[in-house]
């Protein structure tokens, strides 16, 4: 890190609530968020955004006429990100930049849209510019009403840290001294969860007390589950007071790929993100890591061999939320990134409850963040209190 980067607020939307105190007391219980979707053949296990953090959602949509034809991805970007703002103490005045991205982008008016042209052979008249990867951090921005640079992306499941590398890159070259970043995702369709289960990743069945069962090496079935949500981070150039925490390192990689999904079986992309983030830190000093851990077998048993090796065989406390809320896609990474933060505020370890003999820290000063997508596309963020 060239320069010092402050995270100054974060804020999100998803299975675990609407606002930071409602996700901390959330991660209070051992309880999961994942019910089942009423599909029409056979229902699918998902996580939802409660129904009382959907109505917020409405009171968006209903707010501006032309707010009620975006997608979900966009609206619940649009409420993540004023929080943030807000809990940053920033105004659109202040020019901020944006990246927010998406994996999959517009999924629930996409598909709407297409069954809709099946039947009539021709296109609505919004089914492009509402669909559009782009429209999501344009969206925020009027919304926001800044002016500042702003960039939508999609490098699958790692979008989200991949925005906080773009945030970053900009505060470091003095091109902006303030970015907010993040990921918006809403999957919870037909044909997105009929994808995830023609590669036999899919939960197929709840036969335990937690359908997803991420970091759980036993497991004989890959078990993940889909779920919904944003959140948004806010970087500040330097070490500021109002810091929630510090940046101290970042890492990033990308394999050579060998099947359309895979990483290595040692996921050496991990090892070379990990690696470049903690370049400047001794490992010793990380008391948790984050880790990506899907709740398939490949992904979770990689992610776990890949911190083996750069931790010398003295592994930190290690955990994952997607037992709890299911895999956001573009999201995900920067929801792991909130529970990294809440656990340094509040000194507390949130483990993984199904789990024997978890190792729990005797304090939280130091977390590194990971995430992957397809085509192992890794990202590792090193925070520090």
């Amino acid at each position: 890190m060239q320069k010092p980067i402050s995270i100054t607020a974060v804020a999100s939307i998803s299975p675990l609530g609407k606002t930071l105190k409602e996700t901390w007391e959330s991660y209070q219980n051992s309880a999961h968020c994942i019910t089942e979707l009423p599909l029409k053949k056979k229902g699918a296990l998902v996580s939802k955004i409660p129904e009382k953090a959907q109505n917020a959602i409405k009171t968006i949509r209903l707010s501006d006429p032309k707010y009620k034809t975006l997608d979900k991805t966009v609206l619940y970007a649009i409420y993540a990100s004023r929080l943030a703002i807000q809990q940053a103490g920033w105004n659109g005045s202040d020019n901020f930049g944006i990246n927010i991205g998406s994996s999959r982008g517009a999924t629930h008016l996409f598909e709407t849209y297409y069954d809709d042209f099946l039947k009539n052979n021709k296109a609505k008249t919004l089914s492009s510019p509402t669909t559009t990867l782009g429209n999501i951090s344009s969206w925020v921005a009027h919304d926001l009403q800044t002016k500042g640079p702003e960039i939508s992306h999609s490098i699958t499941c790692s979008t989200a840290l991949h925005a906080m590398l773009n945030g970053i890159a900009w505060i470091q070259s003095g091109m902006c001294n303030k970015f907010l970043v993040g990921g918006s995702e809403a999957p919870l369709t037909p044909f997105t969860i009929a994808q995830m289960q023609a590669l036999k990743i899919y939960a197929k069945e709840d036969n335990s007390h937690y359908p997803c069962r991420a970091l759980d090496l036993s497991k004989k079935q890959n078990t993940m589950v889909l779920g919904e949500g944003a959140s948004m981070t806010c970087l500040e150039a330097g070490k500021l007071s109002n810091a929630l925490a510090t940046i101290e390192g970042i890492g990033y990689a990308t394999e050579i790929l060998e099947h359309n999904i895979s990483i290595s079986s040692d996921a050496k992309c991990f090892q070379k993100s990990m690696q470049m983030a903690l370049s400047n830190t001794n490992p010793e000093v990380v008391d948790v890591v984050v880790m990506h851990a899907p709740g398939t077998i490949k992904g979770d048993s990689s992610e776990l061999k890949a911190i083996e090796t750069i931790f010398n065989g003295k592994v930190p406390a290690v955990t994952s939320n997607k037992w709890k809320i299911g895999h956001t896609f573009g999201a995900s990474g920067a929801l792991s990134l909130e529970l990294a933060i809440l656990m340094l505020q509040h000194q507390e370890f949130i483990g993984v409850p199904y789990l024997e003999h978890q190792k729990v820290p005797d304090q939280i000063k130091t977390v590194l963040v990971n995430a992957v997508g397809f085509g192992g596309n890794a990202v590792s963020v090193l925070l520090k209190k």
